[in-house]
């Protein structure tokens, strides 16, 4: 048995009077306490999972209504399996079979711990798949499994699908490069380890996005960085929020214009 958290969608082997996740300052508790569902309660609810195509290859899986963030989970089909990337915290067997239908699983990570979901649960109704979880990170994991296997700076899940730790929001905060995607150019699966805009052309850098707690100039400069040798054109978001084009430009801007700003640069327009 095991409980998710309605407010961050992670599941838990125990239900503490408040989720870890949520209490710590990147996250939330919600005014009137935390509240804890299960899959069987969930499904009786009316939450369904959903299955959309969002380019070929890449496939969304969520929920609706979505549940805690509401992450779309992102399941990567390469020719040598695929890879679930922030795996939502509902899973049913319509979503198990939507996976299987595509193929071997190669395993299961996520971004962050926000995103950890029911990673378990997904690991177990796929076959026991290893769930890795970047080694800095590990003290997030809230329902402990031997499915689980840690990782440290770059892990490489199949020839042209490489996770590698970028840091930020959380020190184990990660990002997928997968080379086949966008026809060949290449996409970054980022959760909010960096964060899409609405205005489709930049991307954001916070430690904390529901309270707004910035990252200095020097660690969103790092981050940068630690994508200069990843090839990309697309990036896709936590939700179904991208930057369709010209993606390392937008993180090279973003990066500059967030350093920029925290160093004092345009106070004169304040």
């Amino acid at each position: 048995m095991f409980w998710l958290c309605r407010t961050c969608g992670v599941e838990h082997d125990a239900t503490p009077d408040v989720c870890a996740i949520c209490a710590d300052d990147r996250q939330w508790v919600p005014a009137d306490g935390q509240q804890w569902a299960t899959l069987d309660g969930l499904a009786a609810e009316g939450v369904r999972s959903t299955v959309t195509v969002l380019e070929p290859g890449l496939i969304g899986i969520g929920s609706d209504p979505p549940l805690g963030i509401g992450q779309l989970g992102k399941l990567v089909c390469t020719a040598d399996g695929s890879v679930l990337w922030d795996p939502s915290g509902f899973v049913d067997d319509a979503a198990v079979a939507a996976v299987i239908e595509r193929g071997p699983v190669l395993g299961i990570v996520a971004s962050h711990p926000h995103m950890f979901g029911a990673q378990v649960e997904w690991s177990h109704r796929l076959g026991g798949v290893p769930v890795y979880v970047n080694a800095a990170d590990a003290r997030w994991v809230m329902r402990p499994d031997p499915v689980i296997t840690h990782w440290t700076d770059v892990l490489e899940l199949a020839p042209t699908l490489t996770v590698v730790r970028v840091g930020g929001h959380f020190p184990g905060s990660a990002v997928a490069c997968w080379a086949d995607g966008a026809d060949g150019r290449g996409v970054l699966l980022v959760g909010d380890t960096i964060f899409p805009n609405p205005d489709r052309r930049t991307v954001a850098f916070l430690r904390n996005y529901p309270n707004r707690i910035p990252l200095s100039g020097t660690v969103v400069q790092r981050m940068a960085e630690s994508l200069t040798e990843l090839r990309f054109d697309r990036i896709y978001g936590l939700h179904a929020n991208t930057i369709d084009a010209d993606a390392v430009a937008a993180v090279r801007f973003s990066a500059d214009r967030h350093t920029a700003w925290v160093r004092g640069d345009h106070d004169d327009l304040t």
